[in-house]
């Protein structure tokens, strides 16, 4: 990727409206406690982590593959640190908070209860989707809204770029025939899909947005309730100050063992993490690119995103618009709250791991944006994150590969296994922090079990999600470092039509995708093998989902499997334990 440089045409917006309501939240005294308390907390996590690595390096010497293994840990070490400190306080907040959202988003408590004043636009991006999925959840909001006496105040727009001719026309004809059943429902088709999602959005606003004072970014497979959307209106109206409020997104119930997996553990982590992560990025919050609010006329403003000095488009844009509304003056907030707010998540590995890259090749072009002008402090910072996030992957895989080297030509005969095991292990619980302290609260909380059906329940499915991460987060890792070994000498990840129907997967598939990802397991499990039992023995939480990756992928995706699961109901999520319960009532 080319480096910034003074020739880049995506540049923070200098103009600052006079209708923008200026704030000192950045220096005032809360702000600066809170995040010297954090920061304090964070460098003290980090500390602890390269004083371990060195405690287990250092007896006997530090070799030349030694000191490259401490070179590769120390840059994965701000992730883990952070990743450990968000999560600490977020659990501290949610078991001693009795209104935890309200406490980190203060907004919350001044909202107005009822019916908006303000005009919102619903706005769909759509792109060759089965417009039977699409519609039916959006056409339960609007009802639910008319419910609510809102449903004057909202518009629905479906944004498509679809470009094929005959899906487009069936598009146009399913929604029609919607909007013949339901108020103030308007579709625009684009005839190019320039600036992808970013553009799609952007043209929306620059020709169609009309009265609407805000706009929720909705994906093709969101989901949210009216109670959810009624309250990120109040948000906004109750704090003219904000440009987005950012909604937490959990996955909708799963039929497919992969994503039901999968979203367990990461709504248990986002829960803890997001509430730390508010208690003290405060007005310099996060933005996902749906489930949130957004406030048009400054989104308008400072958030059109043009192409890099190279002349590609930002892929990962949802961040960047964050920091740049942050660079005008305006606020970004998270809302820390599950209820309401829902996606699917990809329902088999392949797809997992094809969004992964997609987000890993859009979040490595922040290196480009990092030394423009006008960017905040904290705007950085997040930037910085989102490439921390992805750049430990092919870190994580080097320490790896230099640690078998090392083993097998006889430099780690004077390493001490057991300081070895607990830095290893410290590392682990840092990246695992947020998902272990989610499970803590709900295991602490009888309430929040019993939305999950109870502690027993809950556990169950924990340990069934956990099982499975430890098996395929190595797997993920090591896939996500091949892709970025190989993002500088041209390969892409593009912007395909997502799979979201759950199916199963051949071992045939499953071998021509995942077999050189067996091959590296198979190679360094060997290797640590013939070094000793302890090293294998230190190693194989790290290679054993390699070495397993095919079985992994086809039984993930196995139909069995997934009924299995169901029928148990093992990872059930609080939205289908209701589902069930709805549907037993009415039978």
């Amino acid at each position: 990727m080319r480096s910034p440089s003074p020739g880049c045409r995506c540049r923070p917006d200098r103009r600052t409206p006079a209708t923008i309501p200026r704030h000192p939240s950045d220096v005032t005294e809360n702000v600066v406690r809170r995040r010297s308390l954090f920061a304090a907390l964070v460098l003290a996590i980090a500390a602890l982590l390269v004083w371990l690595t060195w405690r287990a390096l250092a007896p006997g010497g530090v070799n030349t593959a030694e000191w490259l293994i401490l070179l590769c840990v120390l840059p994965t070490v701000p992730w883990a640190a952070l990743s450990a400190a968000n999560s600490i306080t977020g659990l501290a907040i949610l078991l001693d908070s009795d209104d935890p959202p309200g406490f980190v988003l203060p907004a919350l408590r001044r909202a107005r209860p009822g019916p908006p004043q303000s005009v919102t636009a619903l706005a769909v991006c759509i792109r060759n989707e089965d417009m039977a999925s699409v519609l039916p959840p959006l056409g339960r909001l609007l009802d639910g809204l008319a419910e609510a006496g809102a449903a004057d105040r909202f518009r629905l727009w479906l944004l498509s770029d679809t470009q094929d001719p005959a899906h487009a026309a069936a598009e146009a004809a399913a929604i029609a025939a919607f909007a013949a059943r339901h108020p103030h429902v308007h579709y625009r088709r684009r005839e190019r899909n320039e600036g992808f999602k970013a553009g799609n959005l952007m043209d929306f606003l620059d020709r169609h947005a009309g009265e609407a004072a805000f706009f929720i970014t909705l994906d093709a497979d969101s989901v949210m309730t009216p109670s959810a959307v009624l309250r990120l209106v109040a948000i906004m109206e109750a704090e003219p100050r904000l440009a987005i409020v950012q909604q937490l997104i959990v996955g909708r119930p799963a039929a497919a063992a992969f994503p039901r997996l999968f979203q367990f553990g990461m709504r248990a982590g986002m829960r803890s993490w997001a509430t730390g992560q508010a208690w003290w990025q405060l007005d310099a919050g996060p933005y996902w690119g749906h489930n949130a609010i957004i406030r048009c006329a400054p989104f308008r403003d400072h958030a059109r995103l043009e192409p890099l000095a190279d002349g590609s488009r930002i892929l990962s844009h949802d961040m960047v618009e964050s920091v740049r509304l942050q660079a005008a003056g305006w606020r970004v907030r998270c809302l820390p709250e599950e209820d309401g707010s829902l996606e699917s998540n990809p329902p088999a590995m392949p797809e997992f791991l094809i969004r992964d890259e997609r987000w890993g090749a859009g979040n490595m072009q922040y290196w480009q944006l990092l030394k423009l002008p006008n960017f905040t402090p904290m705007g950085r910072l997040q930037l910085l994150q989102a490439i921390l996030l992805f750049l430990g992957a092919p870190l994580h895989a080097a320490v790896l590969v230099l640690a078998a080297v090392n083993a097998a030509t006889g430099g780690g005969a004077a390493t001490p296994m057991g300081a070895l095991a607990i830095a290893v292990f410290a590392h682990w619980l840092c990246y695992f922090a947020p998902k272990l302290s989610g499970y803590a609260q709900a295991l602490i909380q009888a309430p929040v079990a019993a939305r999950y059906g109870g502690r027993a329940a809950f556990a169950k499915g924990a340990a069934a999600e956990f099982a499975f991460m430890q098996l395929f987060e190595p797997l993920s890792t090591l896939n996500k470092a091949m892709f970025l070994v190989t993002l500088p000498f041209g390969r892409r990840a593009g912007w395909a039509p997502q799979n979201r129907a759950a199916r199963g997967i051949a071992w045939q598939d499953a071998a021509r995708l995942l077999w050189p990802h067996t091959l590296i397991g198979v190679a360094l499990t060997l290797i640590f093998a013939t070094v000793s039992p302890a090293a294998l023995l230190v190693a194989l939480p790290f290679t054993a989902g390699m070495v397993l990756a095919i079985p992994l992928c086809v039984l993930s995706a196995d139909p069995a499997l997934s009924a299995w699961l169901r029928d148990r109901r093992i990872a059930a999520t609080p939205e289908e334990l209701e589902e069930r319960a709805a549907q037993r009532e009415s039978a």
